[in-house]
């Protein structure tokens, strides 16, 4: 049986565990941006304090509802009047490939376009992030070009073509 999510706003508590996710080399394979250096909890709580401070970003826990466990974040940065950019990752690894990402996905899909108007959403994935890509386009994200500087496949969703599965 696959977990049910829920996404709440990040709390600066929540450092004490995503600064282990983020001294995991795993978990940043498929991201452009990797921690150059080992992360102590007064750093995440630093840096999260400085995050959680812009009004442009939404940063939310990724929590399985049986327990309450913090297991991801999920993020809306650039918030714009109609636009957004999106990003997720699982922390914590044995919850990765149980559809938890499309999950939280979808919620905070349902937040940015229902509750913050927004009228799109874009993301870019590495290209051999092959499960990512999967769950991109299940929920409907159409791959729009390249980031030539990167090689990340960029993708967007309209607000007219999200719908809840």
């Amino acid at each position: 049986m696959k977990p049910s999510v829920y996404i709440r706003p990040l709390v600066l508590e929540d450092a004490r565990t995503s600064c282990n996710w983020r001294n995991d080399p795993d978990i940043w394979a498929f991201t452009e941006v990797k921690p150059d250096r080992f992360i102590s909890p007064e750093m995440e709580e630093e840096w999260l304090k400085s995050k959680l401070a812009n009004t442009n970003e939404k940063r939310f826990a990724i929590c399985v509802e049986e327990n309450d466990q913090y297991i991801g974040n999920i993020q809306l940065l650039d918030i714009d009047a109609e636009t957004a950019s999106y990003h997720v990752f699982i922390g914590e690894k044995t919850f990765w490939g149980k559809g938890i990402s499309q999950k939280a996905t979808n919620l905070l899909l349902s937040y940015a376009f229902s509750d913050l108007g927004l009228k799109m959403v874009s993301l870019e994935v590495h290209p051999l992030n092959i499960p990512a890509w999967t769950v991109y386009k299940k929920i409907g994200f159409l791959p729009v070009g390249n980031n030539t500087e990167t090689g990340f496949i960029k993708m967007r969703l309209k607000k007219t073509e999200f719908f809840l599965p």
